[in-house]
C-alpha cells in the first residue's frame, strides 16, 4: 500500500508494504545499488547494525540498504553464500537472521507480516537450490531437449515467489520439468 514511482518491479514490491516509515529514501535510492538485470521481488523495512533501512529480496541477492543524509550503508548477501535463515516474530515486529559465509546478520524491527513473508520466500529460494549464475561465471550449456532445466526451474521458483502461481501449481510444474529429464 506504499505508493512510489521508481520502476515497475520496485513499485510492485513497495505496493505490498503496509508502511514504508523510515525507508522511503531507500526505496527511491534502490536502483542505484542494483546490478544490471537485477529485479526486486520483496521489500521490508528493518534495522541492521545501527541504522533503520530497507531489506530487498532481489532476483540475485538479499540487500540491506540504509541511505542517510551523511552516509550510505549497503550490505548484500548473494543467495549462493547464504547457508540458512531464521525468523522470530513478536506481536508486531520480528527479527530475520541470515547465516552467510560463516557470518550471522541480524535484521531487527521488521514488520511481522512483511518480514515473515520475506523469510518464507528466502527459504523457498534456498530450498530450490537453483541460483542464477554470478556475473562472469561460466554458463551451463542448455540441454538439447526441453531447454535449460535449471533455467526453467529458476523461472518457476520466481513465479511462485512473486505469487503468480500457487504452491500446488508449482509442485505440479516442477514435477513435469524434472520428469522431462
Amino acid at each position: 500500500m506504499v505508493d512510489v514511482n521508481v520502476r515497475p518491479d520496485i513499485d510492485a514490491a513497495a505496493a505490498k508494504l503496509k508502511s514504508a516509515v523510515g525507508s522511503k529514501r531507500e526505496i527511491q535510492k534502490l536502483p542505484e545499488v542494483l546490478w544490471e538485470g537485477e529485479t526486486v521481488e520483496m521489500l521490508s523495512p528493518g534495522l541492521y547494525g545501527k541504522g533503520n533501512g530497507l531489506v530487498a529480496m532481489t532476483s540475485q541477492r538479499l540487500i540491506f540498504l540504509k541511505h542517510g543524509v551523511m552516509s550510505q550503508q549497503v550490505e548484500d548477501f548473494p543467495y549462493s553464500r547464504i547457508s540458512s535463515v531464521q525468523w522470530s516474530g513478536g506481536m508486531l515486529m520480528g527479527t530475520l537472521i541470515v547465516f552467510s559465509s560463516g557470518n550471522k546478520a541480524e535484521i531487527k524491527q521488521m514488520p511481522k507480516d512483511a518480514g515473515k513473508a520475506l523469510a518464507d520466500a528466502l527459504r523457498a529460494r534456498l530450498a530450490g537450490a537453483v541460483q542464477a549464475p554470478a556475473a562472469g561465471a561460466p554458463q551451463a550449456v542448455p540441454a538439447p531437449a526441453g531447454g535449460d532445466v535449471a533455467s526453467r526451474l529458476a523461472t518457476l521458483d520466481q513465479l511462485r515467489t512473486a505469487g503468480a502461481i500457487t504452491d500446488e501449481e508449482y509442485r505440479d510444474r516442477r514435477e513435469k520439468i524434472l520428469d522431462s529429464l
